[in-house]
C-alpha cells in the first residue's frame, strides 16, 4: 500500500527586530517561508502550493503578515485608539437601543456628541447603518461591553461610561431603565460611586464645548 499525504514545511529566511502588536514592544522575529508538499511515506517529494511568507514573533509566537514590519509603536498605538473609539461609540449605540428604540430627537445630539468626544463626523445615514447593524446582530450592550472591556485601558473604560451618561441624558433626564443600565456598566468597569460623580462632572463640561 502506498501512503501519500501532504505536510507544510517552513524554513527561516531571515531574522530581525520589529514592533509586535501582541507584545506591544520591540521583539525579535523570524521571517518564515511556508509551503505545502506532497509526501510519499511521510517524505516530502513535490511542492504543491505557493510559498507563504509570515513574520513570527520570537516571544509570543504570533504570526503576522509581512506588512507588520512597516508598523511602528506610534502608528500602532493610534490604530488601537481608533479601534477603541469605534468600539466605545458602538457600545453607546447599543446602550441607546437597549430599551428597543432611539428617539428621532436624539439623533442629531448623538452626532454632535461623536464629533465633540471622538472628533469624528457621522452623518445621519452612517448613524442609521450603525443602528441597523446593532439591531440585526441582536447583541446586548452588556454582552458587548463584557467582550471589549478587557482590552480597553482604564481611561477608555471611563470615557465609555462618560459618553454613555451623556447619551442617556439626551432626552433631558435619565429614565429609570437607562439609569439602572448605566449603574451596571459602572460596576462592570469597577468605578466607585465617588469616581462616577467626578466623571459625570467632567462629562457635563463637554456639553458647553
Amino acid at each position: 500500500m502506498i501512503f501519500i499525504g501532504t505536510m507544510n514545511l517552513a524554513r527561516t529566511r531571515e531574522r530581525g527586530d520589529f514592533y509586535c502588536p501582541s507584545c506591544r514592544s520591540l521583539q525579535s522575529y523570524r521571517l518564515r517561508a511556508k509551503r505545502p508538499w506532497l509526501t510519499l511515506y511521510l517524505i516530502p517529494v513535490v511542492p504543491i502550493g505557493s510559498v507563504e511568507l509570515v513574520i513570527q514573533c520570537d516571544r509570543c509566537r504570533s504570526n503576522w503578515d509581512t506588512s507588520v514590519l512597516k508598523v511602528d509603536a506610534e502608528s500602532h498605538q493610534q490604530l488601537l485608539e481608533d479601534q477603541a473609539n469605534h468600539e466605545i461609540f458602538r457600545a453607546v449605540i447599543l446602550f441607546m437601543l437597549d430599551d428597543g428604540y432611539m428617539m428621532p430627537e436624539e439623533i442629531e445630539p448623538l452626532r454632535e456628541l461623536a464629533t465633540k468626544v471622538f472628533d469624528r463626523k457621522i452623518d445621519r445615514e452612517q448613524l442609521g447603518q450603525l443602528c441597523s447593524s446593532a439591531e440585526q446582530t441582536g447583541v446586548s450592550v452588556k454582552n458587548y461591553v463584557e467582550s471589549v472591556f478587557k482590552h480597553w485601558s482604564v481611561d477608555q473604560q471611563r470615557l465609555a461610561i462618560q459618553v454613555m451618561f451623556l447619551a442617556a441624558s439626551l432626552r433631558g433626564e435619565l429614565g429609570k431603565a437607562r439609569t439602572a443600565l448605566l449603574m451596571e456598566m459602572r460596576e462592570r468597569a469597577g468605578i466607585s460611586p465617588n469616581e462616577f460623580e467626578a466623571l459625570v462632572e467632567d462629562a457635563l463640561q463637554w456639553q458647553g464645548c
